[in-house]
Protein backbone atom coordinates (compact mmCIF):
# COMPACT_ATOMS: atom_id res chain seq x y z
CA UNK A 1 0.00 0.00 0.00
CA UNK A 2 3.07 2.28 0.12
CA UNK A 3 4.72 3.32 -3.11
CA UNK A 4 7.77 5.42 -3.93
CA UNK A 5 8.55 6.95 -7.29
CA UNK A 6 11.39 9.29 -8.22
CA UNK A 7 11.36 11.58 -11.22
CA UNK A 8 12.73 15.02 -12.03
CA UNK A 9 14.41 15.32 -8.64
CA UNK A 10 11.18 14.66 -6.73
CA UNK A 11 10.44 11.62 -4.59
CA UNK A 12 6.70 10.96 -4.34
CA UNK A 13 5.58 8.72 -1.49
CA UNK A 14 1.99 7.53 -1.73
CA UNK A 15 -0.31 5.95 0.86
CA UNK A 16 -2.37 3.76 -1.42
CA UNK A 17 -5.06 1.92 0.52
CA UNK A 18 -8.08 4.15 -0.08
CA UNK A 19 -10.51 1.35 0.77
CA UNK A 20 -9.47 1.73 4.43
CA UNK A 21 -8.78 5.48 4.30
CA UNK A 22 -5.03 4.76 4.15
CA UNK A 23 -4.95 3.65 7.77
CA UNK A 24 -1.59 2.17 8.75
CA UNK A 25 -0.84 -1.19 10.33
CA UNK A 26 2.61 -2.28 11.49
CA UNK A 27 3.68 -3.59 8.09
CA UNK A 28 2.58 -0.39 6.37
CA UNK A 29 4.67 1.62 8.83
CA UNK A 30 7.69 -0.56 8.07
CA UNK A 31 7.10 -0.11 4.34
CA UNK A 32 6.73 3.64 4.78
CA UNK A 33 9.96 3.76 6.77
CA UNK A 34 11.70 1.85 3.99
CA UNK A 35 10.34 4.28 1.40
CA UNK A 36 11.83 7.20 3.31
CA UNK A 37 15.13 5.34 3.72
CA UNK A 38 15.26 4.69 -0.02
CA UNK A 39 14.37 8.29 -0.82
CA UNK A 40 17.00 9.57 1.62
CA UNK A 41 19.63 7.36 -0.02
CA UNK A 42 18.62 8.78 -3.39
CA UNK A 43 18.86 12.29 -1.92
CA UNK A 44 22.39 11.55 -0.73
CA UNK A 45 23.22 10.68 -4.33
CA UNK A 46 21.72 13.94 -5.58
CA UNK A 47 18.76 12.21 -7.22
CA UNK A 48 16.12 13.70 -4.90
CA UNK A 49 15.84 17.40 -4.13
CA UNK A 50 12.33 17.43 -2.68
CA UNK A 51 9.80 14.92 -1.42
CA UNK A 52 6.02 14.87 -1.67
CA UNK A 53 3.83 12.71 0.60
CA UNK A 54 0.20 12.15 -0.34
CA UNK A 55 -2.68 9.72 0.11
CA UNK A 56 -4.97 8.21 -2.49
CA UNK A 57 -8.74 8.51 -2.24
CA UNK A 58 -10.96 10.65 -0.07
CA UNK A 59 -8.70 10.66 3.01
CA UNK A 60 -5.02 11.33 3.58
CA UNK A 61 -4.76 8.87 6.49
CA UNK A 62 -7.36 7.98 9.13
CA UNK A 63 -4.68 6.80 11.57
CA UNK A 64 -3.79 3.38 12.90
CA UNK A 65 -5.35 0.32 11.30
CA UNK A 66 -6.68 -1.69 14.24
CA UNK A 67 -8.32 -4.46 12.22
CA UNK A 68 -7.47 -7.71 13.94
CA UNK A 69 -6.06 -5.97 17.02
CA UNK A 70 -7.63 -6.54 20.42
CA UNK A 71 -7.01 -4.67 23.67
CA UNK A 72 -5.62 -7.89 25.14
CA UNK A 73 -2.88 -8.25 22.50
CA UNK A 74 -2.22 -4.57 21.84
CA UNK A 75 1.19 -3.17 22.74
CA UNK A 76 0.70 0.55 22.19
CA UNK A 77 4.19 1.49 23.34
CA UNK A 78 5.80 -0.95 20.89
CA UNK A 79 3.65 0.39 18.06
CA UNK A 80 4.28 4.03 18.91
CA UNK A 81 7.79 3.89 20.33
CA UNK A 82 9.11 1.10 18.13
CA UNK A 83 7.53 2.02 14.79
CA UNK A 84 5.84 5.42 14.73
CA UNK A 85 8.37 7.60 16.55
CA UNK A 86 11.43 6.31 14.61
CA UNK A 87 9.57 6.93 11.35
CA UNK A 88 8.58 10.46 12.36
CA UNK A 89 12.16 11.23 13.39
CA UNK A 90 13.42 10.06 10.00
CA UNK A 91 10.77 12.13 8.25
CA UNK A 92 11.66 15.20 10.26
CA UNK A 93 15.37 14.76 9.47
CA UNK A 94 14.91 13.98 5.76
CA UNK A 95 17.86 15.58 3.93
CA UNK A 96 15.76 17.67 1.51
CA UNK A 97 12.60 19.80 1.68
CA UNK A 98 9.49 17.72 2.31
CA UNK A 99 5.89 18.53 1.43
CA UNK A 100 2.54 16.87 2.03
CA UNK A 101 -0.87 17.31 0.45
CA UNK A 102 -3.72 16.31 2.76
CA UNK A 103 -7.41 15.79 2.10
CA UNK A 104 -10.24 14.29 4.11
CA UNK A 105 -9.45 12.61 7.43
CA UNK A 106 -5.97 13.27 8.85
CA UNK A 107 -6.03 11.65 12.28
CA UNK A 108 -3.77 9.85 14.74
CA UNK A 109 -0.58 8.64 13.13
CA UNK A 110 -1.82 10.22 9.88
CA UNK A 111 -1.76 13.59 11.60
CA UNK A 112 1.68 12.73 12.94
CA UNK A 113 2.97 12.17 9.40
CA UNK A 114 1.88 15.68 8.47
CA UNK A 115 3.36 17.24 11.59
CA UNK A 116 6.72 15.62 10.77
CA UNK A 117 6.68 17.14 7.26
CA UNK A 118 8.28 20.51 6.51
CA UNK A 119 5.43 22.10 4.55
CA UNK A 120 1.82 20.90 4.52
CA UNK A 121 -0.91 22.03 2.15
CA UNK A 122 -4.43 20.93 3.03
CA UNK A 123 -7.86 20.84 1.48
CA UNK A 124 -10.16 23.41 3.03
CA UNK A 125 -12.55 20.64 4.08
CA UNK A 126 -9.89 18.28 5.48
CA UNK A 127 -10.36 17.17 9.10
CA UNK A 128 -7.79 17.36 11.89
CA UNK A 129 -7.91 16.78 15.62
CA UNK A 130 -7.93 14.18 18.37
CA UNK A 131 -10.75 11.62 18.10
CA UNK A 132 -9.25 9.54 20.89
CA UNK A 133 -11.80 10.58 23.52
CA UNK A 134 -14.04 8.05 21.78
CA UNK A 135 -11.41 5.32 22.23
CA UNK A 136 -10.37 5.89 25.82
CA UNK A 137 -6.90 6.75 24.55
CA UNK A 138 -4.82 9.90 24.19
CA UNK A 139 -3.50 11.97 21.32
CA UNK A 140 -0.20 10.55 20.09
CA UNK A 141 2.47 10.90 17.36
CA UNK A 142 3.73 14.19 18.79
CA UNK A 143 0.28 15.72 18.82
CA UNK A 144 0.46 17.14 22.36
CA UNK A 145 3.70 18.97 21.59
CA UNK A 146 2.57 20.40 18.27
CA UNK A 147 -0.94 21.29 19.37
CA UNK A 148 0.24 23.06 22.52
CA UNK A 149 2.96 24.90 20.60
CA UNK A 150 0.69 26.07 17.79
CA UNK A 151 -2.80 26.23 19.31
CA UNK A 152 -2.14 26.96 22.98
CA UNK A 153 -3.19 24.99 26.02
CA UNK A 154 -6.89 25.86 25.99
CA UNK A 155 -7.63 25.01 22.35
CA UNK A 156 -5.50 21.85 22.63
CA UNK A 157 -7.44 20.53 25.60
CA UNK A 158 -10.74 21.62 24.05
CA UNK A 159 -10.01 19.45 21.00
CA UNK A 160 -8.84 16.53 23.15
CA UNK A 161 -11.77 16.61 25.58
CA UNK A 162 -14.50 17.08 22.98
CA UNK A 163 -13.04 14.99 20.11
CA UNK A 164 -14.18 17.76 17.76
CA UNK A 165 -12.23 18.17 14.54
CA UNK A 166 -10.82 21.28 12.87
CA UNK A 167 -11.34 21.90 9.17
CA UNK A 168 -8.35 22.46 6.95
CA UNK A 169 -9.26 26.14 6.77
CA UNK A 170 -9.28 26.49 10.57
CA UNK A 171 -6.08 24.49 10.99
CA UNK A 172 -4.27 26.88 8.65
CA UNK A 173 -5.84 29.95 10.28
CA UNK A 174 -4.59 28.69 13.68
CA UNK A 175 -1.06 28.16 12.38
CA UNK A 176 -1.05 24.36 12.25
CA UNK A 177 -0.23 24.11 8.55
CA UNK A 178 0.89 26.31 5.68
CA UNK A 179 -1.97 26.77 3.20
CA UNK A 180 -5.56 25.64 2.68
CA UNK A 181 -6.91 25.19 -0.84
CA UNK A 182 -10.08 23.95 -2.53
CA UNK A 183 -9.90 20.17 -2.62
CA UNK A 184 -10.00 20.03 -6.41
CA UNK A 185 -6.95 22.31 -6.64
CA UNK A 186 -4.83 20.72 -3.93
CA UNK A 187 -2.73 18.22 -5.86
CA UNK A 188 -2.03 20.35 -8.92
CA UNK A 189 -1.06 23.35 -6.79
CA UNK A 190 1.10 21.28 -4.46
CA UNK A 191 2.92 19.52 -7.28
CA UNK A 192 3.66 22.84 -8.96
CA UNK A 193 5.19 24.25 -5.77
CA UNK A 194 7.22 21.11 -5.10
CA UNK A 195 8.52 21.12 -8.67
CA UNK A 196 9.65 24.72 -8.23
CA UNK A 197 11.36 24.03 -4.89
CA UNK A 198 13.10 20.96 -6.35
CA UNK A 199 14.85 23.26 -8.78
CA UNK A 200 15.82 25.78 -6.08
CA UNK A 201 18.71 26.16 -3.67
CA UNK A 202 18.10 22.89 -1.89
CA UNK A 203 21.44 22.99 -0.07
CA UNK A 204 20.39 26.26 1.55
CA UNK A 205 16.94 24.86 2.22
CA UNK A 206 18.54 21.92 4.02
CA UNK A 207 20.57 24.29 6.18
CA UNK A 208 17.45 26.26 7.08
CA UNK A 209 15.60 23.05 7.87
CA UNK A 210 18.33 21.93 10.26
CA UNK A 211 18.38 25.34 11.95
CA UNK A 212 14.63 25.34 12.46
CA UNK A 213 14.77 21.82 13.90
CA UNK A 214 17.60 22.75 16.27
CA UNK A 215 15.78 25.85 17.55
CA UNK A 216 12.58 23.90 18.02
CA UNK A 217 14.11 20.93 19.80
CA UNK A 218 16.25 22.96 22.15
CA UNK A 219 13.24 24.93 23.32
CA UNK A 220 10.80 22.23 24.29
CA UNK A 221 12.23 18.79 23.61
CA UNK A 222 9.86 17.14 21.16
CA UNK A 223 11.25 13.61 21.38
CA UNK A 224 11.20 13.59 25.18
CA UNK A 225 7.59 14.71 24.99
CA UNK A 226 6.82 11.88 22.58
CA UNK A 227 8.39 9.28 24.91
CA UNK A 228 6.11 10.51 27.66
CA UNK A 229 3.13 10.16 25.30
CA UNK A 230 4.18 6.60 24.49
CA UNK A 231 4.41 5.65 28.17
CA UNK A 232 1.02 7.21 28.91
CA UNK A 233 -0.52 5.39 25.96
CA UNK A 234 0.94 2.13 27.29
CA UNK A 235 -0.72 2.79 30.65
CA UNK A 236 -4.07 3.67 29.09
CA UNK A 237 -4.17 0.61 26.84
CA UNK A 238 -4.52 -1.56 29.95
CA UNK A 239 -7.61 0.30 31.18
CA UNK A 240 -11.23 -0.84 30.93
CA UNK A 241 -12.23 2.30 29.04
CA UNK A 242 -9.53 1.70 26.44
CA UNK A 243 -10.83 -1.84 25.92
CA UNK A 244 -14.40 -0.57 25.70
CA UNK A 245 -13.50 2.17 23.24
CA UNK A 246 -11.59 -0.29 21.13
CA UNK A 247 -14.47 -2.75 20.98
CA UNK A 248 -17.07 -0.06 20.37
CA UNK A 249 -15.04 1.28 17.47
CA UNK A 250 -14.71 -2.16 15.93
CA UNK A 251 -18.41 -2.92 16.52
CA UNK A 252 -19.48 0.49 15.16
CA UNK A 253 -21.40 1.52 18.27
CA UNK A 254 -21.16 4.26 20.87
CA UNK A 255 -18.78 3.37 23.72
CA UNK A 256 -19.96 3.13 27.29
CA UNK A 257 -17.11 4.41 29.42
CA UNK A 258 -16.73 3.94 33.16
CA UNK A 259 -14.04 6.51 33.79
Amino acid sequence: MISLSIANGIAEVVLNAPYKLNSLDEQALRDLTQAYDDAAAAASRGEVRALLLRGEGRAFCAGRDIAGVTPENDDAEAYLGGLVQPLLQKMSAFPAPTFAAAQGACLGVGLGLLLATDVVYVAENAKFGSPFAKLGATLDSGGHWYFTERLGMHRTLDLIYTAELMSGAEAVAKGMFSRAMPADELMDSTRAIVAKVATGATGAFKASKELVAHIRDQRLGLWTSMKEENAEQARLCKSEDYAEGFRAFQEKREPQFKG
